[in-house]
């Protein structure tokens, strides 16, 4: 559910940001970008689209198909959720709820790629 509930939200504000990417559409004011090397959002709306929209649907494909790699691909996704929630706040030079609870979704994937590796590494070769 981690992996739908950032997907839906990436896809929808990646392409907020690429269709409007004075950020107007979702709230956010050009002034965040201040200490940022971006003059407007369609970069990271680019971005954001790409790296946790669509690919958190990929993700949660391979983890349907039972792939074998799915649990690394569960952990990756939490790596690039949480590592795009500390670089936003480190260039915005602020903390908003959302990045609390984005932040908190990215460590959950990790941390649940990791159980779930761990369980198909123990089903497939036994106890270890």
């Amino acid at each position: 559910m981690l992996l739908l509930f950032n997907g839906i939200g990436a896809v929808y504000g990646g392409l907020s940001l690429i269709t409007g990417p004075d950020g107007s559409s979702i709230g956010l004011a050009l002034k965040w970008l201040k200490h940022s090397p971006f003059h407007n959002y369609m970069l990271p709306g680019i971005v954001l689209f790409l790296c946790n929209g669509l690919l958190s649907f990929f993700v949660f494909y391979k983890l349907m198909r039972n792939d074998r790699y799915y649990p690394l691909l569960v952990m990756a996704q939490g790596v690039i959720l949480t590592g795009w929630i500390v670089i936003e706040m480190v260039l915005m030079k602020t903390i908003h709820f959302f990045h609390i609870i984005l932040g908190a979704t990215g460590v959950l994937l990790f941390f649940g790629g990791y159980v779930l590796k761990r369980l198909v590494n123990k089903n497939h070769n036994g106890i270890k």
